[in-house]
């Protein structure tokens, strides 16, 4: 509840939703996809028969990324999409079932996170009076002032995240999500096999709230945008010739900074970030973690069982660091804290 209230945007709203609700299922990540598809629609009333267009087309789709798309090991609803993907039923047989089957628990569960329901609404449930739901202003507010674009990739790289553990059939705890080189891939091993899941962007910046982790000015995280933000390391690649660079792409130590932080006249570069900065890596990688997914547990692996192990392994590697690098930075706040 903190990670909103503390910024109470609807953009922080939705992020909720995506990031901390439950996952028992993807049909979470499909509606948000369906929502964000029809916000800019000018009916506010969505029957079900409209909302199983987006909503099919994405749950289809992801079927043929990973198979697996719940922890349940059956479901009429996806053997009904998988019928479809394999051309054994048309587009308005589709949507007839999913009209009948895709929603029975995701509407009702959807606003939940931690057990509660946020104090903001996207839509209504009007299946019973209206045979749909009721789109919000606070839906058509939250798409008429943020770009769509960030908050469909950072809802993409979620589901990603959560059926990749599910398709490769692991122990949560046998996952390790790795980032390559440059920092922007996330990737992970099955069987000496080397699987993508998505772009360290889009999984980060729901976390970071769409702000450059150092300075807290906006940042974009689809190609081509003029703040595209840069995927930095809080302790600087540079330490890996020094032999204290052990683990430096693990994704406790990857954030996201606008271009002016990381590379600018007077940015970041090599230099290690100011101590007080430590207190926020270790505030963001507590989101992570609460944000059930596989990069809960390769943070944990990384960095510690519990929160006390975890802020003493960053203070730890921070130590280190500033004994061979010797010289800080301190960033410039172009807006206020927001995580």
């Amino acid at each position: 509840m903190e990670f909103y209230e503390a910024d109470p945007a609807l953009e922080n709203y939705w992020r909720g939703v995506i990031l901390f609700g439950r996952n028992s299922a993807s049909y979470k990540f499909a509606l948000g996809k369906s929502l964000i598809d029809l916000a800019t629609s000018p009916n506010d009333l969505i029957k079900l028969d409209d909302l199983a267009v987006p909503f099919s087309k994405h749950i289809c789709e992801h079927l043929d990324l990973a198979d697996k798309q719940g922890s349940s090991s059956g479901s009429k609803f996806l053997k009904t999409c998988r019928s479809f993907n394999n051309g054994e039923m048309s587009q308005s047989d589709l949507i007839a079932a999913t009209s009948k089957l895709g929603f029975v628990n995701v509407i009702d569960a959807f606003h939940n996170v931690n057990g509660e329901e946020i104090s903001k609404r996207f839509f209504i449930d009007e299946r019973k009076s209206n045979g749909g739901i009721r789109v919000t202003d606070s839906l058509f507010e939250l798409f008429s002032e943020k770009d769509q674009h960030d908050l469909y990739d950072e809802t993409e790289s979620r589901w990603r995240l959560v059926e990749t553990a599910w398709e490769l059939n692991l122990s949560k705890h046998l996952i390790t999500v790795q980032a390559d080189e440059s920092g922007e891939i996330l990737f992970t091993n099955n069987d000496n096999r080397r699987i993508d899941i998505t772009s360290s962007r889009g999984a980060l910046n729901g976390y970071q709230k769409g702000k450059c982790f150092y300075c807290f000015d906006s940042i974009g995280i689809v190609s081509g945008s003029d703040d595209l933000a840069d995927v930095d390391h809080f302790l600087p690649h540079t330490l890996m010739s020094n032999g204290a660079g052990d683990n430096l792409n693990g994704v406790w130590n990857l954030v996201l900074a606008c271009k002016d932080c990381n590379r600018g006249v007077g940015g970041k570069s090599a230099r290690i970030p100011d101590i007080s900065l430590l207190a926020r890596l270790h505030k963001r990688n507590e989101y992570l973690i609460t944000s059930h997914h596989p990069l809960r547990e390769t943070l944990i692996s990384q960095t510690g069982a519990n929160e006390i192990n975890r802020r003493d392994y960053l203070q730890h590697r921070y130590n280190r660091a500033k004994e061979i690098l010797i010289h800080t930075w301190i960033p410039d706040p172009k807006a206020p804290e927001t995580f």
